[in-house]
């Protein structure tokens, strides 16, 4: 095996409330629980000596000879080995629990199958408990093995014979055509009686349970366009990245992937933003998905409300755990040595702490398209949003760090004063949709008032853009793409059209957007990044809706290159097409749907006229 595969080499599986990555050399190179957010036992993904892994794979197989596929319309993640002997399968699922409440269970099932000839399997399975900070003891019998950490137990169990090596266990297993094999790893509390023992007949029941939970739940999306099989696996990747017990989407199933190999700019994307989990919401609304829609409404209320109980300064924090605890305390986990060398390796996101105003425009511009699927707050959730909105009509004009996180200091960003002319705008709209008593005066003075600004500060007249913030001179920023969609401006105004221009110039190579130029704006941190995918999805939204629809399909077709082999994103695009950042990233696959239903909706207008496409 790699000891650091590529970081697109991988696809995802999990159960809505943790998930697995699983290279395409069959191994499991991240996985924590019980939550998303939980410590980790396999790690070897950002440290290959010391971070733990679970493989199971022949042994000698060239890279070309590999192939990963998902069942189609499934979390289900096959991984196939040909070699001139034959073809074998590993097929990896996760079992949720039927009742979506949170639990300390988690099941990772691997079946391994002969398709051709003869294969010889090879398994190893090498735990590391928290972060590999905690050690483990190994029982070993011929039921299985029980790997024993502190608070935490993991219960391996196979159709072949076991066997030790140091605290981790071992085993190889060969197949005929038609033989099947599995190991069964149960993850759980130290108290929970052994699981039984796993049958063919069992594994298969289970995995036909996991296709048509899967498939079931894809066929309910109403898209129709031209995509569907990379909407529908960005509609796949989002439900997978949400914890179903609270209904909040986490911005990536992964911690420390570096945005530069080599450098420091490696965070932690396992909790919950405000922004990114509003937008998730509204792509999957987008496809009609209104279970989802409804829980996170519940998830935003009871955010909102803790925090007035509690007397919080700011309304919301920006970022939160699954289950809406604020404490995400960052540390450096100084025994790790990082993806290739990516250090530091942090676990937490001190970034919670910022201020970011934009958040208020992404949750309401979320939540409002419920209105049309018949998805509200109750009035108690209605309460707690218009005291958060009279709240924002005081405190919107101060400067914030902005929606990068920028740890330079604080900026007034324009970006951030759009997003709270938002929330006063969609807060208006749904004051007046529900019936809900509001202080409309004081929001529409507010929402007013910012629009003013943002024309006059905002605006540089010199170079005919809007800028990325106040006294920024010309300096760019992608986030405002987003400025037609929330209706700030008409996206063929001439301001705004301009404004496309000037990014064409300074963030777009070759079709690829880049957030903003550190060397113009210094964020506060060494390094560069790639081009970052969520502003090149946006940025076909955008060329879309300003009509300029052959520029706006062939970027979209393009971006479609730089997916892994299953259709996955990370956050960012290499130099060389390499895929940087957290893995898979929901900001990604939002922008993905967002782009498509509206790039759809813009070329089936024009087929209706019967202009050329």
């Amino acid at each position: 095996m790699d000891r650091y595969p590529p970081i697109a080499d991988h696809g995802l599986v999990g159960d809505l409330q943790t998930a697995a990555l699983i290279s395409a050399q069959g191994v499991v190179d991240w996985f924590a629980a019980p939550r998303f957010d939980s410590p980790s036992i396999f790690a070897a993904l950002l440290d290959h000596d010391h971070g733990g892994y679970f493989r199971l794979s022949p042994d000698d197989t060239p890279a070309g000879s590999r192939k990963q596929l998902y069942y189609p319309d499934t979390a289900v993640l096959v991984t196939r080995f040909l070699s001139p002997d034959g073809v074998g399968e590993v097929l990896d699922w996760m079992i949720p629990e039927r009742s979506g409440s949170a639990t300390d269970r988690h099941v990772l099932v691997r079946g391994v199958r002969a398709v051709r000839g003869r294969v010889r399997f090879t398994m190893e399975c090498r735990p590391r408990f928290d972060y590999a900070r905690a050690g483990h003891e190994l029982d070993l019998s011929a039921d299985g093995a029980v790997f024993r950490a502190p608070g935490t137990t993991a219960h391996l169990q196979t159709t072949f014979p076991l066997e030790r090596d140091g605290q981790d266990a071992v085993g190889t297993v060969t197949l005929d055509a038609g033989d099947l094999a599995a190991a069964v790893l149960t993850v759980c509390d130290p108290d929970r009686p052994a699981p039984p023992q796993p049958t063919a007949d069992a594994l298969m029941e289970e995995l036909w349970k996991a296709v048509d939970f899967w498939q079931g739940w894809v066929h309910r999306s109403r898209y129709r366009g031209r995509w569907p099989d990379m909407v529908n696996r960005s509609a796949i990747t989002l439900k997978l990245l949400t914890y179903a017990p609270t209904g909040a989407p986490v911005a990536a199933a992964t911690m420390g992937l570096p945005e530069q190999v080599g450098g420091e700019r490696n965070w932690d994307y396992r909790y919950t933003w405000v922004r990114d989990g509003s937008l998730s919401v509204r792509a999957l609304l987008d496809l009609g998905f209104a279970e989802e829609a409804t829980a996170f409404t519940h998830w935003i209320r009871n955010r909102l409300l803790a925090e007035q109980e509690r007397g919080a300064e700011e309304a919301l924090q920006i970022m939160y755990r699954v289950d809406g605890e604020p404490i995400l305390t960052e540390e450096i986990l100084e025994h790790f040595e990082g993806y290739r060398g990516s250090y530091p390796v942090r676990v937490g996101n001190a970034a919670a702490d910022q201020l970011q105003l934009d958040i208020y425009g992404e949750a309401l511009y979320g939540l409002s398209q419920a209105r049309h699927i018949a998805v509200q707050a109750d009035y108690q959730g209605w309460k707690a949003c218009a005291r958060a909105l009279d709240w924002l009509a005081d405190t919107w004009d101060r400067p914030d760090e902005g929606i990068w996180e920028t740890r330079g200091g604080r900026q007034d960003f324009t970006y951030s004063r759009i997003m709270c002319w938002a929330a006063f705008d969609r807060g208006l709209r749904m004051a007046e949709d529900f019936r809900r008593p509001a202080d409309t005066e004081r929001w529409t003075k507010a929402r007013d008032a910012i629009l003013e600004q943002v024309m006059e500060r905002g605006w540089s007249t010199k170079d005919r853009a809007f800028v990325q913030h106040y006294g920024g001179g010309a300096v760019l920023d992608a986030s405002l793409l987003l400025m037609p969609r929330v209706g700030f401006v008409a996206a063929r105004d001439p301001s705004w059209l301009s404004t496309l221009d000037a990014m064409d110039r300074t963030l777009v190579s070759d079709s690829l957007v880049y957030r903003y130029d550190p060397a113009a704006s210094p964020d506060g941190l060494r390094g560069s990044e790639g081009t970052f995918s969520l502003c090149t999805f946006l940025y076909v939204d955008a060329l879309a809706r300003a009509g300029r629809l052959r520029q706006a399909r062939y970027t979209f077709e393009k971006m479609h290159t730089y997916a892994n082999h299953v259709g996955l994103f990370a956050e960012e695009v290499g130099p060389s097409g390499e895929q940087l950042g957290n893995f898979p990233q929901a900001f990604t696959h939002l922008s993905l749907i967002m782009a498509a239903s509206t790039l759809d909706e813009a070329l089936d207008r024009q087929r209706d006229t019967g202009r050329a496409l």
